[in-house]
């Protein structure tokens, strides 16, 4: 499928010294009748269901595995999720509250420490699912190795963040944490940023205006993810009714099926 800049357009500012960062997508119009082609997202899919926990096969693209497989499947841009360890120390890329999916006992994230103590949540790797063997990663790392791949990094900033970032004691070392990478990096890295906790999104707000996700990345699929994952089909109504608004971008469980799905249906 042909992507060019006049039929997606999708601009950054890079104006380091005006401390800009990259601007939601805009649409272009479409052509011969047929609807823009929007940026695909990737996200990784939670099961649905009092068991979800224990269904859960880590596929959220938080390691440097899931992102290659993601860009490999046809995505522009990766959701991710950062969680801070004990005291705000460290901000890592984990989906979970807890180390659910990962080896050794079983802990809060926020009560663990990153590099130091026997049950550091550095040393500790996914036990199941297709990324089985692969480490957690800081947000520094992460966003290291987006930038290498040439994908758009979509960072959701989870609720349980909140506790440490809105605290006396530890959030002023919080947000450096999480606002520290990405302010490093805003100036030639595609980036934005958002949360589900309206308190986080104000903050988010505040900290980092210009990389605000806003309404880029709208939801694609109709299916209720689970394991195993539903087939790609039980989306196909709602696939065809967001694509009609011609919507600049769209984040979607299925990365490959969607992409295949798209081909021919746009410009």
């Amino acid at each position: 499928m042909a992507r060019t800049p006049s039929r997606i357009a999708f601009t950054f500012a890079v104006a380091v010294a005006a401390g800009a960062g990259p601007c939601v997508p805009t649409a272009a119009a479409g052509k011969a009748g047929k609807v823009s082609c929007p940026l695909v997202f990737g996200h990784g899919g939670y099961p649905t269901g009092p068991d979800a926990t224990a269904k859960d096969q880590v596929r959220q693209a938080n390691n440097p595995s899931a992102v290659d497989d993601m860009k490999s499947w046809g995505a522009d841009g990766v959701e991710a999720d950062v969680q801070l360890t004990r005291d705000g120390t460290k901000a890592v890329m984990w989906h979970n509250v807890t180390t659910n999916g990962l080896d050794g006992a079983k802990a809060k994230i926020t009560e663990l420490w990153w590099a130091k103590g026997p049950s550091r949540l550095g040393a500790r790797r996914i036990t199941r699912g297709p990324y089985k063997g692969e480490r957690v990663h800081t947000l520094r790392a992460w966003l290291a190795h987006v930038e290498s791949t040439g994908l758009i990094a979509l960072l959701e900033i989870k609720p349980q963040t909140k506790g440490v970032l809105a605290s006396t004691a530890h959030g002023a070392q919080a947000w450096k944490d999480i606002s520290g990478p990405i302010r490093e990096r805003q100036g030639r890295q595609r980036i934005l940023v958002y949360s589900t906790d309206p308190w986080i999104q104000g903050e988010l707000a505040r900290r980092h205006p210009t990389l605000l996700k806003g309404s880029a990345a709208r939801w694609a699929d109709s299916a209720a993810w689970d394991e195993p994952a539903p087939r790609w089909t039980a989306n196909a109504s709602r696939w065809e009714s967001v694509l009609a608004q011609s919507p600049p971008s769209v984040m979607t469980n299925y990365t490959r099926d969607y992409r295949r799905w798209l081909n021919g249906k746009c410009t």
